[in-house]
């Protein structure tokens, strides 16, 4: 009896060493499967986030701004345009074409400055603003001064006339109302101004 008595205690002894190694393994693989499954959770999120901003909004919203910030450029260099041509005497063909030079170059500016202001050096913000704007000023070059030779009188008339303001307002009206959905397109492909929206 007193030998079975002793050898209870080993028994004991042996089970309580057994579940403590199932335990350790268990615990072990608990703890290696919550790392995997962290670690995927965190691979996954990374990846979900890097999809998240490798597109920029594509909504009307996001199109009628980057048409505005167009229009805002063309309308300064085409009025600019027109007053140094009006102001040198030129006739309407070389006044439309300082016009539309300047348009373009101050598009670009706005581009320019804001990426610019966002960290980026001049070489890579030149290509920038050639990539996001040079279709839709295109655009709006094309709607815009197509839009002013047909409106009767428009081209002959002076900076003091109310015909040609009248004229200047309707064609950049339609002219934006035909860029926008074309920077909508442009912005849902990653084109355009989706080019600018990685930088803000």
């Amino acid at each position: 009896m007193q030998q079975h008595g002793e050898h209870e205690p080993d028994r004991s002894h042996h089970r309580t060493g057994h579940g403590t190694g199932h335990d350790e393994i268990g615990g072990r693989a608990r703890h290696e499967g919550h790392g995997a499954h962290g670690a995927q959770g965190a691979h996954t999120g990374h990846g979900d986030h890097g999809h998240h901003t490798a597109h920029a909004p594509t909504g009307w919203g996001t199109a009628v701004r980057a048409t505005l910030h167009c229009l805002t450029g063309c309308a300064i260099g085409e009025v600019l345009g027109m007053i140094i041509g009006t102001a040198l005497g030129w006739g309407n063909a070389p006044t439309m074409v300082l016009a539309i030079a300047l348009a373009f170059f101050f598009g670009y500016s706005l581009t320019l400055w804001a990426v610019t202001r966002a960290g980026l050096g001049l070489r890579a913000a030149v290509g920038v603003a050639l990539a996001a704007d040079t279709l839709s000023i295109t655009v709006m070059e094309i709607v815009d001064n197509g839009v002013l030779l047909l409106v009767p009188g428009a081209m002959d008339a002076h900076l003091s006339d109310a015909l040609f303001w009248g004229a200047l307002a309707f064609a950049f009206l339609v002219a934006f109302l035909i860029t926008t959905p074309v920077n909508k397109w442009l912005i849902g492909r990653g084109k355009g101004h989706a080019v600018v929206h990685r930088y803000h």
